[in-house]
């Protein structure tokens, strides 16, 4: 997967992907970065036609996240860790991919 190459050169340490928590959904990247541990949604488009890539993730998919990632913590008795969602965006110009990396984005 071309988000978890981007995010391994770019320092972190990836755990999962495709995390799914029954039929709730599922998180694509799970991570480490430093200190934290992130949660993380990709996201592509082959063009700006609709928006940019992090557009597609509404408010609704930003909750189902949330509560995935609790979960997550949950069943695997973490505490007190300090985690952040991230959103690593792909924009296709032709057949070249061109990714950005939003820390923090929700």
């Amino acid at each position: 997967m071309i988000a978890r190459r981007y995010l391994e050169h770019c320092g972190y340490q990836v755990l999962e992907q495709n995390y799914r928590f029954g039929k709730k959904g599922e998180i694509d990247i799970i991570a480490r970065d430093g200190e934290y541990l992130v949660f993380c949604e990709v996201k592509s488009r082959e063009s700006d036609e609709f928006g940019p890539p992090e557009y597609a993730l509404t408010k609704h998919k930003q909750s189902q996240v949330r509560r995935i990632a609790h979960a997550y913590l949950y069943l695997r008795k973490i505490k007190d860790q300090a985690c952040r969602f991230d959103v690593v965006a792909i924009r296709f110009e032709g057949k070249r991919p061109v990714l950005r990396l939003l820390k923090n984005a929700f």
